[in-house]
């Protein structure tokens, strides 16, 4: 049995979410990407899932642009503030926030952001 360690985020409109990581897994879909998978709350009473695609050609874009690996501890924290941005972006994250995706600009934005170079 796996133990999961909740985690909250006070969102900026207003909202407290409760949220973990469920794991991550290659795309379903047409584009290369992987799909990084966190069940959330924001009531205690309805848990979902929101999937967020961290695009394969984001990542060999940033890499080719640093001559280094992207590691998967960096990619796991821009993928954690794509989802911090929608918790505070989106009105109704159960509606509008289940399926969420990188790309490029978003890549280097919340790398500067955590001092990855």
């Amino acid at each position: 049995m796996t133990i999961r360690r909740l985690k909250t985020y006070a969102g900026s409109q207003g909202y407290v979410y409760q949220y973990y990581f469920v794991g991550q897994r290659p795309a379903a879909s047409p584009l290369e990407a992987t799909e990084y998978i966190f069940d959330v709350t924001s009531d205690r009473k309805l848990t979902y899932s929101v999937s967020i695609l961290l695009p394969r050609s984001a990542v060999l874009q940033w890499v080719e642009s640093r001559t280094r690996p992207l590691g998967d501890s960096e990619q796991y924290a821009a993928v954690k503030l794509r989802l911090f941005r929608a918790f505070d972006e989106a009105e109704d994250m159960q509606t509008h926030g289940r399926s969420l995706q990188i790309d490029i600009a978003f890549l280097e934005e919340a790398l500067v952001a955590l001092g990855v170079d």
